[in-house]
């Protein structure tokens, strides 16, 4: 099995308005991580305070950062057409989304799946569906939380797990049974960009 577990820190939670701080996308084969994107990324304006105290990403470390606009398309190089799976899917898809119809770029072409969905119907009863919560249930290794790769990871771990609990007879789910558990399907919009024409000047 092999699937993209991401995660993204932001300055806030408006997109659009708030600014994408860092991208970790983190490849999983049968169950252990196998290759990652990781990066800080410059949100061309200061980082409050708040954001700061949750993540510890500061002003001074994404200062000489790259921008989103040259990080997407080799995000969507690295992530391709593999399944995608995030806690709280909906969060980091609208990020990526809007800065893909903005910028007009490449994005990755799987489904995205959310462990925080998959979580509540497979591992019921637990006090809340936070991702430090599932993943200590689980007893998943954890260190820091709130760094990108570091919350991606266990993602992966917890998705991997999941996948574990629903397999019957060794047949692992469908993918459209995971979508449908998740609901509405995400996927990102493929923008195919036009060429730009020059106006015809007649004299």
């Amino acid at each position: 099995m092999r699937f993209i577990a991401f995660d993204l820190e932001t300055t806030g939670f408006i997109p659009g308005v708030d600014q994408i701080t860092e991208i970790a996308a983190v490849r999983f084969e049968n169950g252990e991580p196998s290759e990652m994107f990781v990066t800080l990324v410059n949100p061309g304006k200061p980082i409050p305070e708040g954001a700061q105290r949750v993540s510890g990403i500061t002003d001074e470390m994404v200062q000489d950062k790259p921008t989103i606009d040259t990080l997407l398309e080799p995000f969507a190089d690295f992530c391709g057409s593999d399944i995608l799976v995030a806690h709280n899917a909906s969060f980091d898809f609208q990020f990526i989304a809007h800065n893909v119809q903005k910028i007009e770029t490449r994005a990755p072409k799987g489904f995205m799946l959310d462990t925080l969905a998959l979580s509540k119907k497979v591992i019921p009863g637990l006090m809340n569906y936070k991702l430090g919560t599932v993943v200590q249930h689980l007893g998943i290794q954890t260190d820091v939380f709130h760094r990108a790769q570091a919350d991606a990871t266990y993602c992966g771990h917890l998705f991997y797990k999941i996948i574990q609990k629903m397999t019957v007879n060794g047949q692992p789910p469908e993918l459209e049974t995971l979508v449908q558990i998740c609901g509405k399907p995400l996927k990102f919009p493929q923008i195919e960009r036009q060429p730009k024409q020059l106006d015809l000047l007649s004299f």
